[in-house]
């Protein structure tokens, strides 16, 4: 039912503006509120809490859909349902639950996370921002950068070190010493947008560290592992596009007096990129049903994050070779999905990371 309500709202709502907000680089928020109507904002909240109460695959569902049509469009919804919405509500208190979440969940207030530094990327605990108790305030001083969301958002997850430790606290765009820059132009995933974030002697309230001091890290590891799925299952809904796409285009395109689709060189295309997206959409659902709030598969989340993403480009570059010259044109989009795919690889842990991550974990057993 999840599936089918998703890829109605594609259909219907998704498709007709996908273009329009990538050609123009801005968030659709009015679409990121009809999610919210149809309770997708809170879906992995217990539903005693106003969500839906499901689970990482219900995720993959979500992710999968909405990036069969606007990639971009579902970065921010990333940003907005797990990097902010779960991440926030496994660490936060009663009170906080209830002052932050029903706006969140209905969309009327944009979420974001800041992690990542000008000077900081995967190397999260080389970061700079720091925190300072003050009375009864924190501190904090730093930047942070390619923040999703992060022109829009209303509130935050941001991250800094309290003593030395990572410690999480919850950030609102009206909080004195906080502001953002200008937006970020990118290469790709441009239906969401992303900036930095300035911390100039930010003062932020005793009551919205989030979780304990120093508990930053516990915050971000139980996160990392279902936003890491919802990238991979973003990568499969690209694939899976781009797929259909290749497959209609060869069926209606005439060359040499015969379909395109009988040529040799385009059934490799056609018959590789359906046995990635479906090798994708196992290792992707498989992982995901062993991912919870209380149960946690690293290394299964690395593989299938750092396999999808690379399977996702591939896919998308066949398919703009398949379409030639209309391929690399905008008509047809999977020039867009091939400038998109690529983020896949860098966003929520490099390739290069999944890599050294997999490799730890299987040389300790």
């Amino acid at each position: 039912m999840l599936r089918q309500t998703v890829r109605q709202l594609v259909r219907e709502v998704v498709e007709p503006q996908a273009m329009e907000h990538d050609q123009s680089g801005t968030l659709n928020r009015a679409l990121l509120k009809r999610c919210g109507d149809l309770g997708l904002l809170g879906l992995t909240v217990p539903e005693e809490d106003g969500g839906a109460g499901m689970d990482a695959v219900a995720s993959c569902i979500v992710h999968e859909e909405l990036s069969t049509s606007d990639p971009g469009f579902a970065l921010a919804y990333l940003a907005h349902s797990l990097l902010f919405v779960n991440n926030f509500y496994w660490a936060a208190t009663p009170e906080q639950r209830k002052r932050y979440l029903p706006k969140v969940l209905t969309g009327e207030h944009v979420g974001a996370m800041g992690m990542t530094e000008p000077s900081v990327g995967t190397d999260v605990l080389g970061m700079g921002t720091t925190a300072r108790k003050q009375g009864d305030h924190y501190v904090l001083d730093g930047r942070k950068t390619f923040i999703t969301n992060g022109p829009e958002a209303d509130v935050l997850c941001v991250y800094a070190k309290l003593d030395g430790r990572i410690t999480t606290f919850v950030v609102e765009r009206g909080f004195p010493g906080f502001s953002t820059s200008d937006k970020i132009p990118k290469m790709g995933m441009r239906a969401s947008t992303m900036c930095e974030l300035i911390f100039d002697g930010c003062r932020v309230p005793a009551e919205n560290l989030l979780g304990r001091e120093g508990g930053g890290i516990t915050n971000m590891m139980r996160n990392l592992e279902i936003e890491r799925l919802g990238l991979a299952a973003m990568s499969l809904g690209m694939a899976q596009r781009c797929l259909d796409d290749m497959v209609k285009y060869a069926q209606e395109r005439h060359s040499f007096g015969k379909p395109l689709h009988e040529h040799g060189q385009i059934q490799r295309y056609i018959g590789e990129s359906y046995a990635k997206v479906e090798a994708v959409r196992a290792l992707t659902y498989g992982v995901a049903a062993t991912v919870s709030a209380t149960q946690r598969n690293r290394l299964g989340t690395d593989a299938a994050k750092l396999f999808a993403s690379t399977a996702a480009k591939e896919v998308a570059d066949a398919a703009v070779q398949v379409l030639g010259g209309y391929g690399y044109c905008t008509e047809y989009r999977v020039e867009q999905f091939l400038r998109d795919a690529k983020l896949i690889e860098i966003g929520g842990g490099t390739l290069e990371a999944h890599q050294k991550n997999i490799t730890r974990d299987l040389v300790r057993g």
